[in-house]
């Protein structure tokens, strides 16, 4: 999710560097953390728990900065109803079901496609943000390594098959996040902090309900996993929202595309050393791929 600047873009200091690189070993553990949380509770929960614990989060620290709250209408409101679903709702219960089925580290690597889907999202609703050979280029570069990731086997989900439709859930979310970014720039001006805390806010209004009807009240499990699901809210959602934040206003949003280098890297980092998890050899390639077209499409944008 992209926010609007309130400051002059400077050249990025050694704070922002750590700030970044926290930042992708923050989203690149996530998909760890969710699946140790899925060992003891079901995906609705995993994702309710998340968004209810962030909101609260970062609503507790929108009062105690003495924030003022935003003035709403109409259109500021359909805006944060969408966001709600397609920024978080949708993508964390997406991610969390298809967890179930895949390794941790394909989730990781799916968010790698995030920057390639938005270059033909922005270039249809961001005006200036068009299409170049370059940028074509890349794209399609990165689409080859997402169709390597998703492997030959992905046909098998219209038969029913629970690993590729789990690999489909994580791509999708992946579609959300991108969606989702064109919406949060178009969005009307609001407070940064207030519109994170809005958004987890509204996707709690919908993911708790869901969470109680198809899953009923949480009960107790291992420390480990009650742990990961307390974590996913603060860490992850929360504090890694109000790190964005201040990456963008300080560094640019070029230099906030440096996290999709990250995340995939870490997520295979911590799946294959804490968790365990063997990866196929196309995960590598495609990877490669993904980063290459990243790469490619993102050189000679300035921050």
């Amino acid at each position: 999710m992209s926010t609007t600047n309130t400051a002059p873009v400077t050249r990025p200091t050694l704070d922002n560097w750590i700030s970044i690189v926290s930042l992708g070993v923050i989203w690149g553990g996530t998909f760890m953390i969710v699946a140790i949380a899925l060992r003891g509770y079901g995906p609705v929960t995993v994702a309710a728990a998340r968004v209810a614990l962030g909101g609260l989060a970062l609503v507790g620290l929108a009062l105690a900065s003495g924030r003022p709250f935003p003035r709403l209408d109409g259109l500021l409101v359909a805006f944060l109803l969408g966001l709600g679903l397609l920024n978080a709702a949708l993508p964390f219960l997406l991610l969390a079901w298809g967890q179930q089925h895949v390794p941790s580290a394909f989730a990781g690597l799916s968010m790698a496609v995030l920057p390639l889907f938005l270059l033909p999202l922005a270039h249809v609703f961001v005006p200036g943000d068009q299409l170049t050979p370059r940028r074509s280029a890349g794209f399609g570069m990165g689409l080859i390594g997402a169709i390597v990731l998703l492997g030959p086997g992905v046909l098998a989900a219209g038969e029913g098959d629970l690993a590729a439709l789990g690999r489909l859930a994580c791509i999708a979310a992946t579609l959300c996040y991108a969606v989702s970014s064109i919406m949060t720039r178009r969005c009307p001006p609001m407070d940064a902090i207030w519109l994170s805390a809005a958004i987890l806010v509204v996707a709690a209004l919908g993911l708790v309900p869901a969470m109680l009807w198809f899953e009923g009240v949480p009960g107790p499990a291992t420390p480990g996993q009650m742990g990961a699901i307390v974590a996913l809210g603060l860490v992850p959602t929360a504090l890694a929202g109000l790190l964005r934040v201040r990456i963008i206003r300080t560094a640019g949003p070029g230099f906030m595309t440096l996290v999709n280098y990250q995340v995939p890297v870490w997520s295979i980092v911590f799946g294959v050393t804490l968790l365990g998890e063997d990866l196929p050899g196309r995960f590598y390639v495609a990877l490669a791929l993904i980063a290459g077209g990243l790469f490619v499409s993102q050189s000679g944008r300035k921050a």
